[in-house]
């Protein structure tokens, strides 16, 4: 097993390379859950999943509560299907609660700070309101609670780990907030053993293959837990040993026919990247920290070439179309005709036409 054939069963498993349709939902459904802090960014990971998807298909999807936005996996936003909620929070909310006390007491939001917080919030959104995040925080800052040095941040995170708000639909350009039960009243109740196993398998069926390691880290539990939920779905699964480390992928798979040569616009933090700890079989460490610039956390959006991470790209939008800027770590030779296609795919997806293609190499 190389490198390349790991990358390119991840391809197909993430349902990045093929033609087969699907809806926004069975992209979020099949995936699990999609890293979206970067709002645009993430709509295009679900739109690069489901050819022929346009924006404002996966804003009904959300209008029409298929899918939720929130805090849920390692403490940072993430798409995941609407019914899924409450179990993913149930997984996720005890180890991030223990994680950020240290954070809340350095903020000063105690236990009776966030309740009153949590009440101020429910009183405004109940009734199936939708409210801005500015305005809900400016409703808390009127009943004497300050907001600012991301006092308001955490006092939202709180509430979405207590099950109480998710985001709504966009208001413009901004995220609306609501009451999580009453935009979506039938969830699926899971004990947190069934959680585990679930996730384990839509984790290591969508991203396969995988090692244990790569699945605690993208779902933010212990090793333990992870090597819990591994091992109460490995009768669905086959294993490999790649090097010294044991590498799982489920049986009822999609098979790459043959190694794949395609070219990919990715979004900043796709799954492709953020789906596993250890990232070394699509990026090459010299070219790693091009993805991170300063090491800050932000992980830009990037150029796919036969599975692996050749580049990364920016693009702008304006009221007549969309700009976009190439930074491949090499020449791309022959296939830089089929990015200038890839992109093509992106405004498509945007709805709006290509103003400008312009390519500079970020190495020599």
């Amino acid at each position: 097993m190389t490198n390349n054939l790991i990358a390119n069963h991840r391809l197909c498993n993430q349902m990045i390379a093929g033609s087969l349709h699907y809806t926004p939902e069975q992209v979020v459904k099949k995936m699990g859950a999609i890293q979206a802090q970067d709002y645009m960014q993430a709509v295009w990971g679900i739109g690069l999943r489901s050819p022929g998807t346009k924006l404002a298909d996966i804003e009904r999807a959300i209008v029409d509560r298929k899918i939720i936005l929130t805090w849920t996996l390692r403490g940072t936003l993430h798409f995941v299907p609407a019914e899924d909620v409450k179990w993913m929070l149930q997984l996720s909310a005890p180890r991030l609660a223990s994680q950020t006390k240290r954070r809340m007491a350095e903020l000063g939001l105690d236990d009776q700070t966030l309740e009153r917080c949590r009440e101020i919030i429910v009183d405004a959104l109940k009734g199936g309101k939708q409210m801005d995040r500015s305005v809900l925080l400016q409703l808390i800052e009127e009943e004497g609670i300050h907001t600012g040095d991301q006092r308001g941040y955490y006092m939202l995170w709180n509430s979405a780990y207590q099950g109480l708000i998710c985001f709504g639909p966009m208001n413009g350009k901004q995220q609306t907030i609501v009451l999580l039960e009453e935009w979506v009243p039938d969830f699926r109740e899971l004990s947190y053993e069934g959680a585990l196993q679930e996730i384990a398998l839509r984790y290591f069926t969508a991203r396969g293959w995988a090692t244990v390691q790569d699945f605690a880290w993208w779902a933010g539990i212990t090793l333990t837990d992870a090597r819990r939920g591994l091992e109460s779905v490995k009768n669905e699964l086959q294993s490999e040993d790649i090097d010294g480390s044991e590498y799982w992928i489920s049986t009822d798979r999609l098979t790459p026919a043959d190694e794949d040569s395609g070219v990919y616009l990715l979004p900043g933090f796709d799954e492709y990247i953020l789906g596993y700890k250890d990232r070394g079989a699509v990026l090459e460490p010299e070219t790693a920290p091009l993805i991170v610039p300063g090491n800050n956390g932000i992980f830009l959006p990037m150029i796919v070439v036969g599975g692996k991470v050749v580049g990364t790209w920016k693009r702008t939008i304006k009221k007549k179309g969309i700009e976009i800027i190439l930074h491949p770590f090499r020449e791309l030779r022959n296939a830089e005709e089929a990015v200038f296609k890839a992109a093509e795919r992106y405004a498509a997806f945007i709805g709006l036409p290509i103003l400008k293609i312009s390519l500079f190499s970020l190495m020599k």
